[in-house]
């Protein structure tokens, strides 16, 4: 009698002589810091649970060749460890090594679902509400290059670009090395036109921004499978022709190919007090919008037309921020002395009631800036450990608070109840208790 099947779900380190029917999802090489090449996959049973694969770097000559991505086979034997992956590819608590008497036989199994990629929402994703150690898929599309870092001495390739769903929510992802490469080499083909759509499988997500792993991320750029297709034909018919734009700040890297304006975008910092203490908040292109009811680049063409083209003058719009009382959701990042705005709300009768709970508490949130974190600290974004990318700028794109509390010396960029970001030089500004 042939020995019975296994689920996935049922997978524990009791024994080695577990029998899987399963699907190769992914498969992927990953090269440590000595050279060494060891075998990892994704593997899913027709319950549709996963469970992640290891095989070693002296089993890897017996399968490298053998193992093929959407292959459907039979896995006889292996040993079973806690998944204690730095970054986890999926939830199952355990992971399997192959063993020198692990057997695998490619069979067609038509009750396991085809390869297909499991998307997170952005949304929840610029809510926090993502794992901290898990990597995942992403697919969106590119309105905006952020930055291009140049493969120079001491830095490496980078393009950091935004990633907008088809509802709207837009989120920092940064490509490194191949990948931003491989980006740069779509974007600067002149073939190429329109809106490009990405797909990142295994993105690392880290202070609600998006990375490509080091060692098993696929960047698929407007390619012909049904996931993409499917976006694309979901957008609205003026972004599908329109090519992404450049930021200024990108241009000034940029090296070679055909340049485009940038599109003017709102970035402003505002200092809110709360009692005796003070906040700075940064509000991106989508909050002041909503706020002010009119774009940036419908604010700075108005001030053209009336004869300003000075930038260091501020539009008289933004005076409608003084004063104004409001209610914000924020998630505190410690680790990089910040804190990322989930939503904001101006409802009077909403504030009011916020305002009256927080007056009957008597301790209040304290983020102290670590001032080497808010200069040039490394990020270790390896999936594997073992590369540390150098460019703190570019984790931190995201909306971002420093928050100072009473009796901290804090160094801002500037003072002021309402200003632009980078256009005056900083100062020191000591906020002392009141007598």
């Amino acid at each position: 009698m042939s020995r019975k099947v296994d689920s996935v779900k049922d997978i524990n380190d009791s024994k080695e002589t577990w029998r899987l029917a399963v699907r190769i999802m992914d498969v992927w090489s990953v090269v440590n810091n000595k050279g060494i090449e060891h075998l990892e996959m994704i593997v899913m049973d027709s319950l549709g649970d996963q469970i992640q694969v290891l095989i070693r770097h002296d089993h890897l000559l017996k399968w490298k060749e053998v193992i093929k991505e959407n292959m459907t086979c039979i896995i006889n034997n292996g040993s079973v460890y806690n998944n204690d992956f730095q970054w986890k590819v999926c939830d199952h608590s355990k992971k399997i090594v192959f063993l020198g008497g692990t057997t695998m036989k490619a069979i067609e199994l038509q009750n396991i679902p085809p390869k297909g990629y499991f998307f997170k929402d952005l949304g929840e994703i610029l809510q926090g509400k993502c794992k901290t150690d898990r990597l995942e898929d992403i697919i969106g599309a590119v309105s905006e290059i952020n930055h291009i870092q140049s493969n120079t001495p001491g830095k490496k390739v980078v393009v950091s670009v935004v990633l907008k769903d088809l509802k709207g929510n837009c989120i920092n992802c940064n490509l490194w090395e191949i990948y931003g490469s491989k980006f740069l080499t779509y974007y600067n083909d002149p073939k190429n036109n329109g809106a490009i759509v990405i797909l990142l499988t295994h993105a690392m997500v880290k202070d609600g921004q998006v990375s490509n792993a080091w060692s098993g991320s696929k960047l698929l750029i407007n390619e012909d499978i049904p996931e993409i297709q499917d976006f694309m034909s979901k957008l609205p018919t003026n972004e599908q022709k329109e090519k992404p734009s450049q930021s200024a700040k990108s241009l000034s890297n940029w090296s070679g190919g055909s340049q485009y304006s940038p599109v003017e975008r709102y970035k402003i910092e505002i200092y809110v007090s709360n009692g005796e203490s003070k906040y700075r908040f940064v509000f991106w292109d989508s909050e002041c919008a909503a706020i002010l009811g009119m774009t940036a680049e419908f604010m700075h063409n108005s001030m053209v037309e009336n004869g300003e083209d000075d930038p260091m003058v501020y539009p008289d719009e933004l005076e409608m921020l003084l004063n104004k009382k409001m209610a914000f959701r924020v998630k505190v990042q410690p680790t990089f002395s910040q804190a990322s705005v989930w939503k904001l709300c101006d409802d009077e009768a909403y504030v009011k009631e916020i305002e009256n709970d927080y007056k009957s508490k008597t301790e209040y949130a304290k983020l102290v800036p670590n001032q080497e974190n808010l200069e040039t600290s490394a990020q270790t974004l390896s999936a594997s450990g073992e590369n540390d990318p150098e460019s703190i700028i570019l984790m931190t794109l995201a909306k971002d608070i420093v928050i100072a509390d009473k009796g901290e010396e804090v160094d801002f960029e500037a003072s002021g109840a309402t200003q632009l970001s980078g256009t005056k030089p900083s100062k020191k500004l000591k906020i002392e208790p009141s007598s």
